[in-house]
């Protein structure tokens, strides 16, 4: 069996990283508005045999079963890398043989990129590894077996799971992929989902809340202090 991951954290703190651009309730709206763009591309995905959410946020668990996927509650949330470890093993405990964690935080995730990384999956022991815009971080991984190695996102993360692959002895593919590379952690990426060429609701939003202007001016300012 295969199943699609997602780890949800509480969005009431989401997108630190954005408080100079935004505020705490523009980064929650950005941060659901994403998740429900993630989770309506999963739920369109025809190759997975199902959909699990791993949390303890309730608005997420609620959305969740709202499209029938399995909930996994966590006792705690540590780290990404801890929820989507325990995610794993709990699949794997119950039969799953293939598990591919996807991030909340890829506004143009759509249905056919899921199916085609879940295509990718062969073999006994595979990884594929979708990384991001930087070819730096993880934006998605497909583990088969889903606990063969343990999770390091996070800076150079992508580095840290070739390594790991390449220790289990695994074969281990990239899948380049753009619509899945464009994750949302800073101004820069905010810029760049801007740009004209991309249409989704996310983008719609920060153009509702006139975050165009914002960063225009955000990067007027950092170019007069630098």
């Amino acid at each position: 069996m295969r199943y699609i991951l997602i780890p949800v954290k509480d969005l009431s703190r989401a997108k630190q990283r954005l408080a100079g651009l935004m505020s705490q309730e523009e980064r929650t709206r950005l941060a659901w508005a994403m998740l429900e763009a993630t989770f309506a591309a999963a739920g369109g995905v025809s190759t997975a045999d199902g959909v699990a959410i791993v949390t303890l946020y309730p608005p997420a668990m609620e959305l969740g079963r709202r499209y029938g996927f399995e909930i996994i509650l966590e006792s705690r949330q540590v780290s990404e890398s801890d929820s989507v470890d325990f995610g794993s093993m709990q699949l794997a405990g119950s039969g799953v043989t293939t598990v591919l964690r996807l991030p909340i935080d890829l506004p143009l995730l759509r249905s056919e990129d899921i199916d085609f990384v879940l295509a990718q999956d062969s073999g006994d022991r595979s990884v594929i590894l979708a990384p991001s815009r930087d070819g730096t971080g993880t934006n998605a991984i497909l583990r088969r077996p889903p606990d063969i190695f343990p999770s390091h996102f996070g800076p150079n993360s992508l580095a840290k799971h070739i390594a790991e692959a390449k220790q289990a002895g695994i074969d281990c593919r990239l899948a380049n992929l753009p619509r899945i590379a464009l994750d949302i952690d800073d101004e820069a990426d905010i810029a760049n989902l801007l740009r004209p060429e991309f249409d989704c609701p996310t983008r719609n939003l920060l153009f509702e809340m006139q975050i165009d202007r914002r960063i225009k001016k955000y990067y007027e300012d950092h170019q007069q202090t630098s």
